[in-house]
C-alpha cells in the first residue's frame, strides 16, 4: 500500500474517546428491566448487537445505571426494536430520573408484558426479545458488556423475510430505525445486495 493511499486521513487522539469525532451507524433498541419494587424501567441503547450466530444478545451499559443493576439482580432483560415512527417514544425512555428517582416519562410508553422473563416490552415494536442473563463483563473503561441468551423472540409478521418477497420490497414496507451516533437517527427503507465473492461461506 502506498503512502498516498492514506492521504487526507487525520490522526485522532486515542488518549480521549474518539466516537464523537465522526458519525457511525448503530441499531437503536429499548432495553427493559424490572425494578426492585416490580416497576419496569426502559432505556434506549445503541451499543447493542447479536453475539455470534446463535441466539445470544448483548449491550453495553454502566454499573451506575439502573439497567445494569436491574439486569444483574433479576438475571433477565428484554429488548424491543422500535419502528421509525416510535422515535419519540424511544427518546422518552432516555429521560432523566426526578429527585424521587422516578422516571415519569415511562408512564407514556405503551407496553406489552414479557411472556418468559420478568419484565415488559415496547408495544408495537417490530421485534421483541426476552433474554436470560448469561454474563456481565466489566472493565471496558466505565462500561460493561451485558450478555444474555434469547429465550423468547417474537416479530411482527410484516417485518419477517419470506422466500417469495424481495428483500427490498420488505424494507420499503417495513422500514428500520437506525441511530447515527452521535445524536442523530435515520430511517432505512432502501438497500442493495452485498457483492459476496464466489464461494463465500459464513
Amino acid at each position: 500500500m502506498s503512502a498516498e493511499s492514506n492521504s487526507g486521513l487525520v490522526q485522532l487522539d486515542v488518549s480521549q474517546p474518539i466516537w464523537d469525532r465522526f458519525f457511525w451507524v448503530a441499531p437503536l433498541v429499548v432495553v427493559g428491566t424490572r425494578e426492585p419494587g416490580g416497576e419496569i424501567d426502559f432505556a434506549p441503547k445503541h451499543m447493542a448487537t447479536p453475539l455470534g450466530w446463535q441466539n445470544h444478545f448483548g449491550f453495553v451499559c454502566t454499573p451506575r445505571h439502573r439497567t445494569y443493576q436491574n439486569a444483574k439482580r433479576e438475571r433477565a432483560f428484554t429488548v424491543s426494536y422500535p419502528r421509525p415512527d416510535q422515535i419519540v417514544l424511544t427518546s422518552l425512555a432516555a429521560a432523566p430520573r426526578c429527585g424521587s428517582e422516578d422516571k415519569p416519562s415511562l408512564a407514556a410508553l405503551p407496553t406489552a408484558p414479557a411472556e418468559v422473563v420478568p419484565g415488559a416490552l415496547l408495544r408495537d415494536a417490530y421485534l421483541h426479545l426476552e433474554c436470560q442473563l448469561e454474563e456481565i463483563v466489566d472493565g471496558f473503561g466505565d462500561n460493561s458488556l451485558i450478555a444474555g441468551k434469547i429465550v423468547s423472540a417474537r416479530a411482527d409478521e410484516t417485518a419477517l423475510r419470506v422466500t417469495d418477497q424481495d428483500d427490498q420490497d420488505l424494507l420499503a414496507q417495513s422500514p428500520l430505525l437506525a441511530y447515527l451516533s452521535p445524536g442523530r437517527y435515520t430511517r432505512i427503507d432502501r438497500s442493495f445486495s452485498f457483492p459476496f465473492p464466489a464461494g463465500f461461506k459464513r
